[in-house]
């Protein structure tokens, strides 16, 4: 019987967050491309929270953005309220948080999508990969049409033989009640790939008429609004925002869930996956935390042309009469409709350390993966992962070196490098207490460190780049004028001093000294500086940043360059570790699993000791001087 058979450069499967950067990525640098997707309706999909972005994952957002990804763009038009978090701490921690009008999201990335030149979007389910002596060459639907391709990229999500619960109902579907995938598995583990079960999870949504926001605190969004994207005009993102909504559970929230806990799925034992710590469901909480009066609970817009209210902080899988009972008990919704009930789902992932660090993995030639089917959660993460991966199918295809992100350069590479390195037994989030050099790997300097790679992958323009390095030499120029610029103890400047709460001068200071004061930065002193270049917001901040926190950065900078010593003692990924007779029996094990491809990755391999790290050096200082006297 003939089927369809078709070749392609990139087969990428999944039309997430994931799938959509990895299909733009290929189909950017000239690849021809298909993505599938079991519905079309599910593209660029946000089937939990309505927003992009928030701690550590503003971070990943504006990252992709310099790299050259889509995201960051995406939100910038399609936002309905934006908030620069953790503004009273550091800058380290400072991150961009937008609220998304869930359905124009996805209806303006579908049409980047389809109007990007060498992409084919098709609606099929892939059952099968295929391959050749441990090499990809593509495809197989479960109509039995054939898809070959030079590379593949899996970004399957949360829908492999996806199972969605809530107390006694199961049913096998992916997210929002769409249609799973569930004949890839087999051909995956076929191929000795292992899989995980992982759980997530998501609240209700309920009618906003049937809430009372005048016993909840309103969250308003920033009056100057900060731009995810750094090729987005800040004037062209100035507009009116909606309101979220803050309120709290009570006592009586968490008599009414300790008291059906026996119903719940999650302990019951009828949910088999592992869900993520740090986003537990709303039980979960009030189990691990019995002491706390109570939780927060976030309502949020999923729209501005609809009336669904996204309730934030209380993903549940309890009984749908239980979830109905405890949501009433919350001020503001005690008259509460729900339009969609909370709902755990299960889905199958991979064990991640079976990648590579550029997302390809060990055992199959060709074939990447990206996202939540790595084993981590949000959209975020797995836009970074879709994007890597994707520019590395096309980078092996193109003969071109492939690129690995490292920890001291974005919190991208401290995601994957966690990921293939470390042993994650639940859905891995990005947070910033996970990124070593924080101070470094700002959200507001992301464009300075990335829009160099991205230019050289080919998905930053020319024009864009020459922006960045003008903004660079704007930086340099004016730090250097800043602390070249005497400033004497005038009567204006000593009332400027006293207005705000700063010692007076006894003699002159510069400039670049007066910014250091804990009380002023760089934009209060434009009142005494007379000869100031009017500059970018954005390049004004920078400016202030590098001298305030000159000495943190310069001691930061001191620690990357002993990382990066040990990032550099390149490891051969077929050599055999049981030849090093010193290692433990632990640490052998564990570096012929990994392969690492560094000292520095393998000393953050589980199991492998600094000690075994010492061993190893020595080894291999032992066997260069023995190669070189030969």
């Amino acid at each position: 019987m003939p089927y369809l058979e078709e070749s392609y450069d990139v087969v990428v499967v999944g039309a997430g967050h994931a799938g959509c950067e990895a299909a733009l990525a290929c189909a950017r640098l000239g690849l021809e491309t298909i993505m599938f997707t079991v519905s079309v309706d599910s593209i660029a999909l946000m089937p939990c929270n309505p927003n992009i972005g928030g701690s550590s994952k503003g971070h990943l957002v504006r990252e992709l953005d310099a790299l050259g990804g889509e995201m960051g763009r995406n939100i910038d038009k399609t936002f309905i309220q934006s908030k620069m978090l953790n503004e009273s701490k550091g800058p380290a921690v400072h991150s961009l948080r937008a609220q998304a009008d869930k359905q124009d999201y996805t209806r303006e990335m579908r049409r980047t999508l389809e109007n990007t030149d060498h992409l084919t979007i098709r609606q099929a389910e892939v059952s099968e990969i295929l391959t050749e002596s441990g090499r990809i060459t593509g495809v197989r639907t479960f109509s039995g049409a054939v898809y070959h391709g030079k590379a593949v990229v899996l970004a399957t999500g949360t829908y492999l033989n996806a199972r969605c619960i809530y107390g006694d109902v199961s049913n096998p579907t992916g997210p929002n009640g769409l249609q799973a995938a569930t004949h890839l598995t087999d051909s995956l583990k076929a191929n000795g790939i292992e899989m995980y079960r992982f759980k997530t999870g998501t609240p209700a949504r309920a009618d906003r008429r049937s809430i009372d926001f005048s016993k909840m605190e309103e969250q308003l969004g920033d009056r100057k609004i900060v731009p995810f994207s750094f090729s987005t005009d800040p004037d062209s993102v100035q507009k009116e925002q909606v309101s979220c909504w803050l309120t709290y559970t009570n006592e009586k929230t968490h008599e009414i869930i300790r008291a059906n806990l026996d119903r719940s799925p999650l302990f019951s034992g009828a949910i088999e996956g592992t869900g993520p710590r740090y986003c537990p469901s709303i039980e979960d909480k009030v189990v691990k935390f019995p002491d706390k009066e109570r939780h927060q609970v976030f309502i949020e817009p999923e729209g501005l042309y609809t009336n669904e209210m996204y309730l934030g902080g209380m993903s549940s899988s309890l009984p749908e009469d239980v979830q109905h009972a405890m949501y009433k008990t919350v001020p503001g919704l005690e008259h509460v409709k729900i339009v969609r009930n909370a709902y755990a789902i299960e889905y199958d992932c991979i064990n991640s350390r079976q990648l590579k660090a550029t997302l390809e993995f060990k055992a199959v030639e060709g074939l990447y993966s990206g996202g939540q089917f790595n084993g981590s959660s949000g959209y975020e993460e797995a836009a970074v992962q879709g994007f890597m991966a994707g520019v590395n199918a096309a980078m092996k295809i193109l003969g071109r070196d492939q690129y690995v992100l490292d920890r001291s350069q974005a919190y991208i590479g401290v995601l994957i490098d966690d990921l293939v390195t470390k042993e994650n037994h639940e859905p891995y989030r990005m947070m910033t207490s996970r990124a070593e050099y924080r101070l470094l790997l700002r959200q507001d300097n992301a464009d300075l460190r990335l829009r160099t790679i991205g230019h050289e992958i080919g998905l930053v323009s020319d024009e864009e780049f020459e922006k960045t390095l003008k903004k660079e030499r704007d930086i340099a120029a004016e730090t250097e004028r800043l602390e070249k610029t005497n400033i004497g103890a005038s009567q204006k400047v000593q009332d400027f001093l006293r207005r705000h709460k700063s010692t007076e001068l006894k003699t002159g200071a510069t400039l670049a000294e007066l910014v250091r004061r804990p009380e002023l930065d760089y934009v209060m002193l434009s009142e005494i500086d007379e000869k100031r270049p009017d500059l970018p917001d954005d390049t004004a901040e920078q400016v202030n940043i590098n001298i305030k926190y000159e000495g943190y950065i310069r001691r930061q900078r001191q620690q990357v360059a002993q990382f990066k010593k040990l990032e550099s003692k390149r490891l051969d990924v077929d050599f055999d570790y049981s030849a090093v007779n010193s290692l433990r029996k632990e640490a052998v094990q564990k570096l012929n699993l990994y392969k690492p491809m560094s000292i520095g990755q393998a000393s953050r391999i589980s199991g492998v000791s600094p000690a075994d790290i010492s061993v190893l050096l020595v080894y291999l200082e032992q066997r260069r001087h023995r190669e070189t006297n030969v």
